[in-house]
């Protein structure tokens, strides 16, 4: 009996373990995704690559954007329906390019956003994001709440909020813009509970190394979009314009 009890007790202490390494493996591809993100994004604002994405004034000023940064804003898009095919039929080193690839296009689609602030507003916007980021995936992986509610009703709260923002391009309303980017706020913040307790979840169900570092990645990912996602809505609302 004595014997069972131990046997179970290691049983599960491995398993807490190997789940703690796979949780940081999924906090390192994100924190290593934000980074490469952050990288492209300043020096595309900081260098001459700024011209390559925006048409630029003899006298510095930012005119808008070329055609090559409307594809690089629009990129972000087609290459997260790309991800899921890839995850699903490519190889792991394809799997991670597609990851890293995806982390350096969104810092030439957010390059634009970054530059309509100031540095300080930005640094102090992010400071938040990752306080508020931290503080629920802490609680998405410590509750014994089931949040897969919660999660599918702002998962169709997210599919709103795109239709709405879609719809104000058109409409050009403040009001419209500071709401989405309230409830931008609500969804993305619940989305990271949510999303590390499903990638919680799911760690049981990996048979293999490889199959592992496919659902670390693709759990990466998810949480990388809920703070980007936090961080622009809040940048939004609270971001101090140049």
């Amino acid at each position: 009996m004595e014997n069972k009890t131990m046997s179970k007790v290691g049983s599960i202490s491995n398993v807490d373990l190997g789940l703690r390494e796979y949780m940081m493996r999924v906090y390192n591809y994100m924190c290593g995704g934000l980074c490469m993100t952050a990288l492209v994004a300043y020096l595309i604002a900081n260098t001459s690559l700024i011209t390559v994405f925006f048409n630029v004034a003899p006298t510095g000023q930012v005119m808008g954007m070329s055609g090559f940064g409307w594809l690089a804003l629009f990129a972000p898009f087609i290459m997260v329906f790309a991800f899921g095919w890839v995850l699903a039929r490519g190889s792991l080193a394809q799997v991670q390019g597609v990851f890293w690839g995806f982390s350096a296009i969104m810092g030439a689609s957010l390059a634009p956003i970054v530059l309509s602030y100031t540095g300080a507003s930005v640094t102090r916007i992010f400071l938040i994001t990752a306080a508020m980021f931290g503080g629920m995936s802490i609680y998405g992986y410590t509750t014994k709440k089931d949040l897969t509610a919660m999660g599918s009703f702002m998962i169709m709260g997210v599919w709103g909020i795109i239709i709405a923002s879609i719809v104000n391009i058109f409409l050009k309303s403040p009001g419209l813009y500071y709401a989405i980017s309230f409830l931008s706020v609500i969804a993305f913040t619940a989305l990271t509970a949510y999303d590390t307790q499903k990638i919680r979840e799911i760690y049981m169900d990996s048979d293999s190394s490889d199959t592992l570092t496919r659902k670390a990645i693709s759990g990466a990912l998810a949480l990388y979009m809920d703070f980007i996602n936090m961080f622009i809505a809040l940048l939004n609302l609270f971001g101090e314009r140049r």
